[in-house]
């Protein structure tokens, strides 16, 4: 993990970007979502089964995760004893600011959900959810994908795991992200959102755990050249 420098992570994020904007350019949005709707609709939409497995569990499951990371600042349990308190509270912040950064985004954006298309039943036009400016017609609020930032959202403690607990760190990343993928392909599914709400959710939640961990470690630096100076 220590090859991994802030430069080279930032060099990665960028890079993950451009392949993003990519996709996007590509247009595959729509045609991934044909593959599971048709003019009725969603077949997965309201599956009681599949809804709670891949929805309401999985929400629960992340805010309890969440609070016993809250719990753990002041009384740490597992892991959580290799990190000062600080940390915990990089940890708990970041993944909590993740979260909310996704829900910003999502309060700001006028594209709606696949289920509100009426190729798909509803009475929306696509439009790219880059056009801000730019109604559908729909419901509007649907990007970047929410439910799947449940798991993402915790990508960004793996910059604090990675220094403190190495071995946490590598299993914590690909499980957040397997998470996370099938979180969204099971919203997908549904007709909830567009491949790319998913992956520009991870990545928001990546980069925004990438920024957090930055400015921490220069005010840190910041902080160790004052005192060396004086």
């Amino acid at each position: 993990m220590s090859s991994w420098t802030p430069r080279r992570l930032w060099a990665l994020t960028l890079l993950l970007f451009v392949l993003l904007a990519l996709w996007d350019a590509t247009g595959l949005d729509l045609p991934l979502a044909r593959w599971f709707g048709s003019p009725q609709g969603f077949a997965w939409r309201h599956q009681a089964l599949f809804v709670l497995l891949l929805h309401e569990l999985p929400r629960m499951a992340g805010a309890a995760l969440l609070a016993a990371l809250f719990v753990g600042v002041f009384r740490p349990w597992g892991f959580l004893r290799r990190l000062a308190r600080k940390e915990r509270w990089q940890l708990l912040l970041a993944i909590a600011g993740a979260a909310l950064a996704i829900s910003a985004l999502k309060r700001l954006n006028t594209t709606s959900c696949p289920w509100d298309l009426a190729e798909f039943g509803g009475v929306a036009r696509y439009v790219s959810h880059w056009l801000w400016n730019m109604r559908d017609e729909g419901a509007g609020h649907c990007f970047p994908a929410g439910h799947a930032s449940t798991a993402f959202a915790y990508l960004a403690g793996w910059f604090v795991l990675r220094r403190r607990a190495p071995r946490v760190a590598g299993p914590w990343l690909l499980w957040m992200l397997l998470a996370g993928m099938v979180l969204g392909l099971a919203q997908q599914m549904r007709g909830a959102h567009y491949m790319s709400h998913t992956l520009w959710s991870a990545w928001i939640c990546w980069a925004w755990g990438l920024a957090v961990d930055t400015a921490l470690q220069l005010r840190q630096r910041g902080m160790i050249a004052v005192a060396t100076q004086n």
